[in-house]
């Protein structure tokens, strides 16, 4: 039985693939080089000093880390600029988040820097629904790997020890993933994936390895989420 969710952040809970593709965009433009929609989605699942990297790995030219750092930073002030009269969170999630937090263990896992997952959880008071956030600074590998569900399932675990509960078992957990790298992640750590159709579409989730494919979270129930996904 399910006891534990953990949801991706962009594309699963703020409809924001888009505006960050945008913010690089723009920040790319100094360095001379064009980010397109295929460029962007192309490294989906990758921390964002990878997909820095990964764009002067695609024109051929070398980048120096105090560089990536300097185009992170501005990238988080032009996405925070952008998003400052409102968030877009995706219709229904904040209802599902807090219906499922009276039924099963929260967790949030991302590649996204901590400062902006901490951003949206603040102004949108979500926060506190979650037991353990993991974010890129957090881990060495990227999605694919499942380093950082199975860093997540390990928090949780704790947590949920400590307040009298049995240990957790990978099984149990329940990942919410929109993209390929995301659900491959999740089933490489030997847990359900659920994939959202908010930037990938059904066909391509499932051959990721998704067990069900949603394309709204507030659809769901956690009975339902107990009966779709079994014990094994």
């Amino acid at each position: 039985m399910i006891k534990t969710i953990l949801m991706d952040f962009n594309g699963v809970i703020i409809n924001d693939e888009p505006l960050q593709m945008k913010a690089y965009a723009e920040c790319f433009k100094s360095e001379d080089i064009e980010i397109k929609e295929e460029d962007y989605y192309a490294c989906t699942g990758m921390d964002d000093k990878a997909f820095i990297r990964a764009q002067f790995s695609r024109v051929g030219r070398p980048v120096s880390d105090d560089r990536v750092e300097e185009i992170l930073k501005e990238k988080t002030e032009r996405w925070r600029e952008i998003l400052e009269d409102e968030i877009p969170i995706f219709p229904g999630v904040e209802n599902f988040i807090k219906k499922c937090s009276h039924r099963f263990s929260l967790g949030l896992v991302s590649m996204a820097n901590r400062a902006e997952i901490d951003y949206v959880l603040e102004r949108t008071g979500l926060s506190k629904y979650f037991d353990a956030i993991i974010s890129a600074e957090d881990v060495k590998k990227h999605k694919p790997d499942p380093e950082c569900y199975l860093k997540a399932f390990r928090k949780v675990d704790k947590i949920r020890s400590a307040r009298g509960h049995l240990p957790l078992e990978r099984y149990e957990c329940l990942v919410i993933e929109d993209v390929p790298q995301g659900i491959k992640a999740a089933k490489s750590a030997s847990m359900k994936a659920l994939g959202v159709t908010n930037t990938f579409d059904e066909a391509t989730l499932r051959s990721a390895g998704a067990d069900a494919v949603t394309r709204d979270l507030n659809e769901w129930f956690p009975d339902s989420i107990i009966r779709v996904f079994p014990r094994f």
